[in-house]
């Protein structure tokens, strides 16, 4: 005995350990158990330890059964009354599954629970009485009446009923049985009838099932004997089968019966209709006309609820008594696709984090269709079908996996929509909508409008005036996108940078730290810098901090806030100027403002007696200086050009002119407002003889040479000498000695153009000229004919010293003038050209070796 129940422990673990493996548990349970009764221990069989801790809970789909899972125990038990009959009808088995839903951590569980039938329903009978009449003597031994059976809302053996019927010598009881679960009633007379002995014979009817212990139910026959109508109306066919789909329209005939009677008159006159149905409430979904036979359906069929009715007919005549014959139809119901999908979210775990990984479970679903066969098939499909995806592993259960990295920059919330559809044709379908939103991380660094900054900025500007505003975009969000600005050091940039040497970016500007407002620090000058460069980052508040990074290039605007500098002579001596070889002798002082220069009586207009050399610190327009004779006043004999500085006889000079001219020159530059300077000049006229004599032995300083040289010189000393001659002879070998020497001057090389052994250099100016030196830029551009405003010229002071010129006197004055020059200019000189609109541009160029003009 021992023996047994150890084999059958084994059996059952193996069975158990069967389903686990399989990954289902079933249990069974009988109906109407007491509320607390186990039905499983789940800890135990599922493996899942503390089933309170892990939050080890039942999840329904579709019908519920009274049980829950206890939080103590860890075990499956009855909540609440459970009754087979209301959750399955008369289906069997009646099998529920369940999902247990373990939430720490997320895993479901698969539970088959059958719940088994007891013996708890009686048989039932459609009505407690039947009245049953008969005629006498007409009704033969043998006649056969259709009873109506009872039902069972039990399944099995608990609905296997067997019928007897009390003792009578008149009546038994046939039971025929089509099939296991149908049986067919007949009462069966077995001897004559005689209503004047027996008018009313009372039988009952006991229906009992094959349950432990048994019930019963009882049904009264009532048969009452009339006089003779021996001829009952008789069916074409004992049984009509008829197969319509569920959705058949309200109205439509399902079948039409048909019945004879042999008798005539009223005895053969007989109507329809329907005396019961199984089930019981299929009587009411059902019409038969009494005339034709002909049964219509009332009500819309439902093949979920019932899948079989069974109707029986009767056609009873008018005779006295009357006489009927009966038939039975049993309509079956045919499945269409009537039953969309249903999905149920049975968990979900949201927000997700931007940085989950790919195979993280978002959500648990659930989907079922009432239909059968393949309009219960369900297919599931995920719509988009990125990032998420939805995987299956038992039947009607699918989990929403991720696929793809998320970004919640990109995204941050997705409307994932599950879609159902079943097997049937056309198929159904369902949606549900889950929403799941994307937390952040810092995962993106802040990013600047601009890679490169260009900012103008005037100089002389207010210290704390806001130059410049930056701005970096952070796409995370809260504190992973909240930027902070700082300045990351740079040097300054510009001609004069050098001279004052490298200064961090920070001594100029900074940058506030929430608004991203770079502002100046102190007044910017254009003179000492150019160009500031430095970087500005951007710094999230992230764990960790991700960093950007922008160029901001502050270009200086200049002012005209210099005025223009008269350039003194190095060292004090004449200065010569490079172009005019003319000595230039200025008064002692760094800021003499006085200039001495000498003309010869008797020279024509044109005659270029000195130059006005200037500077101005600015650049461009505020650098583009302007002369003009400020004194005297009107048609004086001397000018100045515009743009070049050059003083120049307006007309011959005369006698009258005096020994003396003074002459207040003005220097303005082109700024807004525009700035100046003022030189004085003063002009001695002398007889050409006294200008050679001082030209040689150099007794006045600050005396200017004409550039016509000794040529010139010769022409006005044989004018002056003519006076002198006394005989004719003297006079013509002095004015052919003048032509001669003339001759020559107009071949020798001019005494203003350098020269040397240096390899020749083209020089390109316009007729009408402008003279600018600035020491901090070097360009250089040559304009012909019809070119634009401005002509930019650059000359090296890296020139051979010049030839000796052909008058002796001039020797000793121009040896100076390579070291002036040198002095002068450090680097290069920027001149500018400007054309005034009246005077047609000319192209002239120089070449220093041929002294050719072109």
């Amino acid at each position: 005995m021992e023996a047994r129940w150890g084999a059958a422990v084994r059996l059952l673990v193996l069975v158990r350990t069967w389903w686990l493996v399989a990954g289902q548990v079933r249990y069974s349970v009988p109906e109407e158990a007491k509320v607390g009764t186990v039905v499983g221990r789940l800890s135990q069989e599922l493996g899942v330890g503390d089933a309170e801790a892990r939050r080890l809970r039942v999840v329904w789909q579709g019908r519920r059964a009274g049980v829950e899972v206890s939080g103590a125990s860890g075990a499956l038990v009855v909540s609440s009354r459970v009754d087979r009959e209301e959750l399955c009808g008369k289906s069997a088995p009646c099998s529920l599954r369940l999902e247990l839903l373990q939430e720490r951590p997320l895993r479901v569980f698969h539970v088959e629970l059958e719940v088994t039938d007891i013996n708890d329903n009686a048989p039932l009978f459609p009505a407690a009485r039947k009245n049953i009449s008969m005629a006498e003597l007409t009704t033969v031994p043998g006649s056969r009446f259709p009873l109506e059976g009872a039902s069972d809302a039990d399944i099995g053996a608990n609905a296997q009923l067997s019928y007897t019927l009390s003792p009578s010598e008149h009546f038994t009881l046939d039971v025929k049985s089509p099939d296991e679960n149908r049986k067919s009633l007949f009462l069966v007379l077995l001897n004559a009838l005689d209503r004047e002995t027996v008018p009313v014979h009372r039988l009952v009817l006991t229906a009992t099932d094959a349950g432990r212990p048994s019930l019963t139910g009882t049904m009264e026959l009532l048969i009452s004997l009339l006089d003779a109508n021996d001829n009952a109306p008789q069916f074409n066919q004992s049984a009509y089968k008829v197969q319509l789909p569920e959705n058949v329209a309200e109205g439509s005939v399902v079948v039409r019966v048909n019945a004879t009677d042999p008798d005539e008159g009223l005895n053969k006159e007989f109507s329809y209709s329907i005396v019961s149905a199984v089930p019981g409430d299929s009587r009411g979904l059902f019409s038969i006309d009494p005339k034709t036979g002909e049964i219509k359906l009332t009500k819309s069929l439902d093949y979920e609820d019932v899948r079989l009715h069974e109707l029986q007919i009767e056609a009873r005549d008018k005779g006295t008594p009357p006489l009927s014959g009966h038939c039975s139809v049993e309509l079956e119901v045919l499945d269409v696709n009537d039953n969309a999908p249903e999905v149920w979210v049975t968990s979900l775990s949201v927000p997700v984090s931007e940085d989950a990984s790919v195979g993280t479970v978002v959500a648990l679903l659930s989907v079922s269709d009432r239909d059968s066969g393949a309009n219960g098939r369900v297919q599931c499909s995920v719509w988009p079908s990125w990032p998420f995806v939805l995987e299956s592993r038992f039947p009607g259960s699918f989990s929403l996996v991720l696929r793809e990295a998320l970004d919640r920059e990109r995204v941050r919330e997705y409307e994932v929509e599950v879609r159902a559809e079943d097997g049937g044709k056309p198929p159904l379908r369902a949606r549900r909508v889950v929403r799941v939103p994307v937390c952040d991380v810092n995962d993106n660094a802040p990013a600047f409008s601009q890679a490169v900054y260009t900012v103008l900025v005037r100089e002389n500007n207010a210290a704390g005036a806001e130059v410049a505003r930056v701005w970096a975009r952070d796409p995370d969000e809260a504190e992973n996108g909240r930027v902070r600005y700082s300045l990351w050091e740079g040097g300054a940039g510009g001609a004069s940078v050098a001279a004052v040497g490298w200064r961090p970016a920070s001594s100029y500007v900074s940058v506030d730290g929430e608004s991203g407002r770079v502002w100046a620090v102190q007044a910017l000058d254009y003179e000492e810098l150019q160009v500031l460069q430095f970087e500005v980052r951007a710094v999230d508040a992230g764990e960790p901090a991700l960093v950007g990074n922008a160029t901001v290039q502050l270009f200086v605007v200049d002012e005209n806030d210099n005025a223009p500098v008269l350039l003194p002579a190095a060292g004090g001596a004449p200065g010569l100027d490079p172009f005019l070889g003319s000595p230039v002798e200025e008064v002692p002082g760094a800021n003499s403002e006085t200039l001495w220069a000498w003309a010869a009586w008797g020279a024509g207009a044109g005659q270029v007696v000195a130059k006005i050399r200037a500077v101005d610190a600015d650049s461009g327009y505020n650098a583009w200086l302007r002369y003009e004779v400020l004194e005297p006043r009107g048609k004086g004999p001397f000018r100045v050009g515009v743009y070049s500085g050059e003083v120049s006889t307006a007309r011959a000079l005369e006698e009258a002119d005096g020994p003396r001219q003074r002459l207040v020159i003005v220097v303005r530059d082109h700024g807004e407002p525009p700035r100046s300077a003022t030189a004085t000049l003063s002009v001695s006229l002398v007889e050409g003889g006294e200008k050679a004599l001082s030209g040689s032995s150099s007794s006045l300083p600050g005396v200017l040479l004409p550039s016509e040289g000794g040529a010139a010189a010769g022409m006005a000393s044989a004018s002056t000498n003519v006076w002198l001659v006394v005989s004719i002879c003297a006079v013509s070998s002095v004015f052919v000695l003048a032509l001669v020497l003339y001759g020559a001057s107009r071949c020798a090389p001019r005494a203003a153009v350098l020269s040397g052994p240096a390899a020749a250099t083209l020089v390109c100016a316009s007729e009408v000229g402008s003279w600018s030196y600035s020491q901090r830029q070097s360009r250089s551009l040559c304009v012909a004919d019809g070119a634009g405003k401005s002509d930019l010229m650059v000359f090296s002071p890296n020139l051979p010293p010049p030839p000796p010129p052909s008058v002796p006197a001039a020797k000793d004055t121009s040896q100076a003038e390579p070291s002036s020059l040198l002095d002068t200019v450090s680097s290069f000189w920027f001149i500018t050209l400007l054309r005034p609109p009246h005077i047609p541009q000319r192209s002239r160029c120089w070449d220093p070796v041929s002294d050719s003009a072109s």
